[in-house]
C-alpha cells in the first residue's frame, strides 16, 4: 500500500508539472500575441500618419492660389534624388509660393531609440529649422519618370523632366518584442500631381 501511494504521489507530481509547463507556454503565447498586436496597431498608425501628411503634399506639388507665381509647372520641382525631393507649393494656400523640402536624416540621430534603423523624416517650409518626425521611419525612397514612363535615371540634372514618381516608405516600431520590430510599408506607384500635368 505505501508503494501505491508513492506512486500516486510521483504521478500526480508529473501530471501538475505538465499542466503548470502548459499554463507558462499559453501564458507567453498570449503575452507575445498581445505585444505583436499592439505593435502591429502602432506601425499601422504612424504609417497612416506619415501617408496622409506626405500624399496631400506631394499631391499639392506645383499648386499655388495664385497660379501666375507658377507659370511653368515644370519648373516646380526644384531638385530630387533618391531620398529626398524639393519643391514649389502653397502650403498656407494664400497665393504665396513656398519651397518645400522632404528628406530623411541619418540613423545616428536617433541613436537613443533602440531600433537601429529608425531615423527622422524632414519636412521642411521655405527656411524654417529642420524638425523632424520619428514615427519608426526606416526608409523613405524616391523613383522618377518622365511623360513617356520611362525611369528617370540618378543624378536628376533636369528635374523639369520628372512627370510621375514612385513613393516608397516603411515604418518600423521603435521598440521590439524578443528582437523582432514591426514593420509596415507603403508604395504609391506613379503619383501625379495634377499641377505638373499642365504643361
Amino acid at each position: 500500500m505505501g508503494t501505491s501511494t508513492l506512486l500516486d504521489i510521483i504521478g500526480s507530481m508529473v501530471v501538475f508539472g505538465m499542466l503548470l509547463l502548459i499554463v507558462l507556454q499559453v501564458n507567453d503565447s498570449g503575452t507575445a500575441n498581445s505585444f505583436t498586436y499592439t505593435f502591429d496597431l502602432l506601425v499601422q498608425e504612424n504609417l497612416v500618419a506619415v501617408v496622409d501628411l506626405v500624399e496631400y503634399d506631394f499631391r499639392r506639388l506645383g499648386y499655388c492660389a495664385d497660379p501666375t507665381k507658377i507659370p511653368d509647372p515644370s519648373k516646380s520641382i526644384i531638385a530630387a534624388d533618391s531620398t529626398s525631393i524639393t519643391f514649389l507649393t502653397d502650403v498656407n494656400d494664400d497665393g504665396v509660393l513656398d519651397t518645400m523640402k522632404y528628406y530623411t536624416g541619418p540613423t545616428s540621430e536617433l541613436a537613443s531609440t533602440p531600433n537601429p534603423n529608425d531615423r527622422f523624416l524632414y519636412r521642411v517650409v521655405n527656411n524654417e529649422t529642420p524638425i523632424g518626425t520619428n514615427l519608426g521611419v526606416t526608409a523613405f525612397n524616391l523613383l522618377y519618370f518622365n511623360a513617356q514612363g520611362d525611369t528617370i535615371h540618378f543624378p536628376i540634372s533636369v528635374p523639369g523632366e520628372i512627370y510621375t514618381m514612385q513613393i516608397s516608405i516603411t515604418v518600423e516600431n521603435i521598440a521590439s518584442y524578443d528582437t523582432t520590430y514591426s514593420t509596415a510599408f507603403w508604395r504609391q506607384v506613379r503619383l501625379v500631381s495634377r499641377n505638373l500635368n499642365n504643361r
